[in-house]
């Protein structure tokens, strides 16, 4: 018969033999060949004569009439045909199967269907995904488990992902739930957003000395990532806001009063931009800078005023 079996996965190959039974004729050893070598001198993928038997391959029929055969964990190189061999104590007694069985060897296939189309997976999107053996036919009996990053999420042959975000990214697999060696091939989920979480700081403080440093520093989450950056500082009503830097940081070397005001950034990407909340900058010592000016300037005069009197 042919035999079909998902990589990974245990299959059994059924058998039965008749042979003449009587005193003088009982069966001593049992073989199972496989095509890549001679059905009747071997080597044998198994012999009962040996003691190096490959622990994957397990005969689990008797010496009277089953010569049922397990292989365990399949690969693709088990693919073929295998037959069995039976001798018994009597110089004649050797035989093999005529016809043997055909064994098969499938991966588990997943299929990814996009409710809307093709293109990027992106937040608010809907997928689909569908674990295929091709040894079923076309039964849906088999019963599968979803995996997410290595963790079990879901059982059934198929997962449905509705209005997916970020979370959702992640690699995902399929198993056939009674076999824990299969696996099918990774499905890479990775949904793409516009920036969100957009922020803006200030370091050292939104409060400074004049004639300090300050540096602002825009932050945001997105996927893919941030292709632009832009501050903007709020003037007044009537002129509203103007761009001050197209970079994630803002640096003011040589901090002076006319640094004082309120600024946002802007985060840019192919879905999208967000704009952070306003930091304010506040530069302290800008009215003690203006004062001793004037002070200086008074001093002035009442020295010219005295110099004036005495001529």
């Amino acid at each position: 018969p042919n035999i079909c079996a998902v990589k990974g996965s245990s299959v059994v190959i059924p058998c039965s033999f008749d042979y003449p039974d009587n005193k003088q004729n009982k069966v001593k050893s049992v073989m199972w060949g496989h095509e890549r070598n001679n059905f009747y001198d071997g080597p044998f993928i198994f012999n009962s004569k040996s003691v190096d038997n490959t622990s994957r391959f397990q005969y689990i029929g008797d010496r009277l009439h089953n010569c049922s055969f397990r292989i365990d964990q399949v690969e693709h190189n088990d693919t073929g045909k295998y037959v069995f061999r039976f001798e018994t104590n009597l110089p004649s007694g050797k035989w093999t199967g005529k016809d043997g069985s055909k064994l098969d060897i499938f991966d588990l296939k997943t299929l990814v269907t996009k409710t809307n189309g093709n293109g990027a997976m992106k937040e608010g999107d809907s997928v689909n995904l569908t674990c295929k053996e091709s040894c079923d036919g076309g039964d849906l009996s088999s019963a599968f488990t979803w995996f997410k990053d290595g963790k079990a999420i879901s059982e059934g042959r198929a997962l449905y992902l509705s209005n997916i975000s970020s979370t959702n990214s992640g690699n995902y697999t399929c198993s056939i739930t009674t076999h824990k060696g299969t696996s099918s091939e990774v499905i890479n989920i990775n949904v793409e957003y516009g920036p969100k979480n957009t922020s803006g700081s200030a370091r050292p403080s939104t409060e400074v000395e004049a004639s300090s440093n300050i540096t602002l520093t825009c932050s945001s989450y997105a996927n893919p990532p941030v292709e632009n950056y832009t501050w903007f500082k709020i003037v007044d009503r009537d002129t509203g806001v103007v761009s001050v830097g197209n970079k994630f940081e803002l640096h003011f070397r040589v901090v002076s009063p006319a640094v004082d005001g309120q600024y946002f950034c802007s985060a840019t990407n192919k879905h999208g931009s967000q704009n952070s909340s306003i930091v304010t900058l506040k530069v302290k010592g800008k009215n003690v800078v203006i004062n001793a000016t004037a002070a200086t300037v008074t001093a002035l005069l009442i020295v010219t005023i005295i110099i004036a009197v005495r001529k």
